[in-house]
């Protein structure tokens, strides 16, 4: 059967050519992210990573963690070594203006709103790489023997190439979503992390062979590994359905409704949004102080305080996981035009009163969030708590649990769902010659 449904997807040429195209633009991501900056001296850069990796006994730090967001770009000093995330942090930006500024409520809602807020998020994001690439020209200037030119001349010429990089980044997340597979931004995230696999597992190899790392440890956190995959898959499709009961209605002379039917809300309605997010709020700030830490004492005070192996942080991005998962949910399912819907298609809920359909709405999600929300929430946390009770290398731990985990199975389950409904939508419009394409879970 899966062997048949890989076939049928080749079989359509527009489908086809749609993965070819993303698989295309994954691959030039990928190729940059190795390309250095002008003036980098990459093996000054090998030399004090792996130092700095030696010293720290394995433990996450603020560059291997904004490394893990960029795809193994950011400690190459590659032309994409801000990645995708400017361009989220605008974007969370953008919609928190849009909820506190009434006029910009406005533009959004208007015709072609829609295209003038994106304008504004690519403007804001240009704004967003400028402030982080100067503070990784600074961070730069710690690393010995990092710049091959003088550091004015390096400065300006990171600047634009990193801004430029991560703008192009952005480009092509909108060209897979228009004319790819999935969605675009979320493929660049995936493709950055699954990338980083291989090196992760040789590491943790070597370390096993060193004899520094109990074998039967990783066979514990496989076994947990997959137990966690089967949890956000479980939780991922999980939906709370809401039965719903239109009533007849008669129309010149057809009669209409009379039927049950049900809205289904799942379990987790933002998906793996509210990870990316809070993870995206988290690295501006930490790179900035990063960053700019070695010139003002108290950015470094505070840099230190928040390093993602620390307790303040952690409960920071604990809060944020919950308050995204909030927020997304109500920016994308409001009660209120639910329940205005329900009505003006002559629809009720069984048991509750026409009047109180909006309570009774926002009391079942407030319950879901909450749950899916704590559930995000813990499973972003398994990296700290596999390197804190197992002693694994932090590429390890972050690969093989918490953030990484829910995005690769949010995103995959997305993305697989897109290809199934490529396939029905050509199959039951004729586009398939022969007709011998069936529709199949994937």
């Amino acid at each position: 059967m899966a062997g048949n449904a890989l076939v049928d997807i080749f079989r359509i040429k527009d489908l086809r050519q749609r993965l070819i195209f993303t698989f295309a633009v994954l691959m030039v991501f990928r190729i940059g992210a190795t390309i250095p900056i002008p003036g980098i001296n990459v093996n000054a850069l090998k030399l004090y990573y792996l130092t700095a990796q030696s010293s720290s006994n394995g433990a996450i730090g603020l560059a291997d963690y904004i490394d893990f967001f960029a795809g193994g770009g950011f400690k190459n000093f590659s032309v994409f070594m801000l990645g995708i995330m400017p361009y989220i942090s605008m974007s969370i930006i953008m919609q928190l203006l849009i909820l506190v500024f009434p006029k910009l409520k406005k533009i959004s809602q208007e015709d072609g709103g829609r295209k003038k807020i994106a304008r504004y998020t690519r403007y804001g994001t240009v704004l967003v790489c400028l402030i982080q690439s100067y503070a990784a020209t600074v961070y730069a200037r710690q690393i010995p023997d990092a710049i091959t030119m003088s550091k004015l001349s390096y400065s300006l010429i990171a600047i634009v190439t990193v801004t430029t990089g991560s703008m192009l980044l952005v480009w092509m997340g909108e060209q897979i979503t228009q004319r790819g597979v999935g969605n675009g931004v979320s493929l660049i995230i995936f493709a950055g992390i699954v990338a980083r696999m291989p090196e992760a597992f040789i590491l943790m190899f070597g370390r096993i062979k060193s004899k520094d790392i109990n074998p039967v440890f990783l066979i514990i956190v496989l076994a947990l590994f997959v137990v966690v995959i089967a949890l956000v898959i479980y939780e991922q499709q999980g939906q709370r359905k809401i039965p719903v009961h239109y009533a007849k209605r008669v129309v010149g002379r057809k009669m209409y409704g009379g039927q049950n039917t049900y809205i289904p809300f799942k379990i987790n309605p933002s998906g793996v949004i509210p990870v990316i997010f809070a993870s995206s709020v988290m690295t501006f700030p930490l790179q900035i102080l990063g960053g700019m830490g070695v010139k003002v004492r108290w950015m470094g005070t505070l840099a230190y305080w928040f390093r993602p192996s620390g307790w303040l942080y952690l409960t920071t991005y604990t809060l944020l996981i919950i308050f995204f998962a909030y927020f997304y949910t109500q920016v994308t399912l409001n009660p209120q035009e639910i329940s205005k819907q329900i009505r003006e298609n002559g629809g009720s809920i069984p048991g509750i009163r026409s009047e109180k359909m909006e309570a009774y709405l926002m009391r079942i999600l407030n319950r879901i969030v909450l749950a899916g929300s704590l559930f995000l929430a813990f499973i972003a946390l398994i990296p700290t708590l596999v390197q804190i009770i197992f002693h694994f290398p932090s590429q390890v731990a972050m690969l093989m649990g918490g953030t990484s985990l829910l995005i690769m199975v949010g995103v995959d389950l997305d993305f697989m769902s897109q290809i199934e409904g490529h396939m029905k939508m050509h199959h039951h419009e004729g586009l398939v010659k022969k007709g011998r394409i069936r529709s199949r879970n994937l």
